[in-house]
């Protein structure tokens, strides 16, 4: 008896206590009714914004954005990098003015890669560099294929650390095609460098991990190279 006389003791303090404390929240929330609604209007007002935002800022811009590339790319696909690149001062601005008025949308990222790309067709190295690096994206295919550009860019300017770097951030997608081919490219300019090791570790990585790849069928010889 004694026992269960505590236990409803112990359970009346527990609750006596948990009244107190739901009386003292009733007291605070009364006391700053004014404060609370604030926050809450406050809170609706953001969400709306970005609502609203996005609604009328951000959707019609990337359509924008989606429109403009589409006239650059027919002259991209012409061979026209000149065009593509500038517009034809009448209904194509061009992916440089894309790249520039929507770099924050991914489509003026896009612009971006492509404008690195036709500045690379044009021999415009340091230029497709530029535009390279702005570009990122997601996409497994893509995105390692832009670092793999960037790394070729950066050997023409003879810029080697840089472009081992990029064609090193291409291999670590994992992509069964590009991987293998960065790789490779990380290793020869190693070995330009003088780097045996670093050259050695690309080249065994691609014989472990790719290796029905094509670039896998010789590279024995590049192996015994940097050993």
């Amino acid at each position: 008896m004694a026992k269960k006389k505590q236990e409803f003791e112990r359970q009346d303090e527990q609750l006596q206590e948990v009244n107190e404390a739901l009386t003292g929240a009733g007291k605070w929330i009364e006391e700053n009714a004014n404060l609370i609604t604030w926050i809450v209007a406050g809170i609706a007002v953001v969400v709306m914004a970005v609502i609203a935002i996005n609604q009328y800022v951000i959707k019609p811009k990337a359509l924008e954005a989606s429109n403009e590339n589409a006239k650059a790319v027919v002259y991209f696909m012409a061979g026209d990098f000149d065009k593509a690149l500038m517009g034809d001062e009448a209904e194509c601005i061009g992916f440089e003015a894309i790249a520039d008025e929507y770099g924050f949308y991914q489509q003026g990222k896009l612009a971006a890669l492509y404008a690195g790309i036709c500045y690379y067709e044009k021999g415009e190295y340091e230029e497709a560099a530029k535009y390279l690096k702005k570009f990122f994206a997601d996409d497994l295919n893509i995105d390692p294929a832009a670092r793999q550009l960037l790394g070729d860019a950066y050997v023409e300017l003879q810029e080697y650390g840089k472009a081992a770097k990029a064609f090193e951030s291409a291999a670590e997608s994992g992509n069964e095609m590009i991987a293998p081919m960065s790789l490779k490219k990380a290793g020869i300019v190693y070995l330009h460098e003088g780097e045996k090791a670093k050259a050695l570790k690309a080249f065994k990585a691609i014989k472990e991990n790719y290796p029905s790849s094509s670039e896998a069928q010789d590279i024995d010889k590049y192996i015994a190279v940097a050993q």
